[in-house]
């Protein structure tokens, strides 16, 4: 097959919708593919590895995100019904989370409230311009809930998504270390700190590790982003 061949073989197919939802999930394999052959290492992310082979792409030939996202669109739909689905391991669980309810409330509020302070604290530190600062606050709680507070608070919400899959991906990628060198040793524990910390991309985590861990991850996930929504109006007032 002749080179010219191949070109119009691909501009065919870069300008199908289809190919990108393949080329996303084709990443997403080859990263859980990666994942497995080294044995599940935290360092090996699949979700890291499959936004480096598609930014990869996109940037080699030159492909706007509107064209790309034409076909992605479905797996970002499907976020919706796939977060809402996480009631059913949760209702399954439910006394698990009875049981352990007051430390849950007690860690997911001092954990919320550690983040944004901690993120002020490092931006002030560091010079940070104002706007990128407030961009950064809500970094730490699931991406749709952190670009509505960025809105909110006068931030980038665009970076903020940003920013939150980068804190998504480095607290599911070194959190398994960290727990570890603390022995915390209880799924039910290191699921709820893989949802607290790292939240959608950490959950994922914990799913796929045991499916305990994955439910208190999931509830670490939502009261995180509800109570971060509720401390920021007052932490802004505080700053301000």
């Amino acid at each position: 097959m002749s080179s010219s061949e191949l070109y119009e073989i691909w501009v065919y197919l870069q300008a199908e919708p289809l190919f990108w939802l393949t080329l996303t999930i084709g990443a997403y394999l080859f990263g859980d593919y990666c994942y497995q052959k080294a044995n599940r290492f935290p360092l090996v992310n699949p979700v890291a590895i499959s936004i480096v082979v598609v930014a990869t792409v996109l940037f080699t030939f030159d492909i706007d995100y509107e064209r790309y996202f034409s076909g992605a669109k479905f797996i970002h739909f499907m976020l919706g019904p796939a977060t809402v689905a996480l009631a059913i391991p949760i209702y399954k669980k439910w006394h698990l989370i009875q049981q352990n309810a007051k430390a849950i409330c007690v860690a997911v509020f001092l954990g919320s409230c550690f983040a944004v302070v901690s993120t002020y604290f490092f931006a002030v530190l560091l010079n940070i311009d104002e706007q990128l600062m407030l961009t950064m606050l809500p970094r730490s709680v699931t991406a749709p809930i952190a670009m509505g507070i960025s809105d909110v608070i006068g931030g980038i919400p665009s970076l903020t998504a940003v920013m939150t899959i980068t804190t998504g991906i480095i607290g599911a990628t070194f959190g398994a270390f960290i727990l570890d060198f603390l022995k915390v040793t209880s799924k039910s524990a290191r699921g709820f700190g893989f949802g607290l910390g790292s939240h959608g991309i950490g959950t994922a985590k914990a799913m796929g590790t045991n499916p305990e861990a994955g439910v208190f991850s999931a509830v670490a996930m939502g009261l995180s982003g509800i109570v971060t929504s509720l401390i920021m109006p007052l932490f802004m007032r505080l700053i301000t």
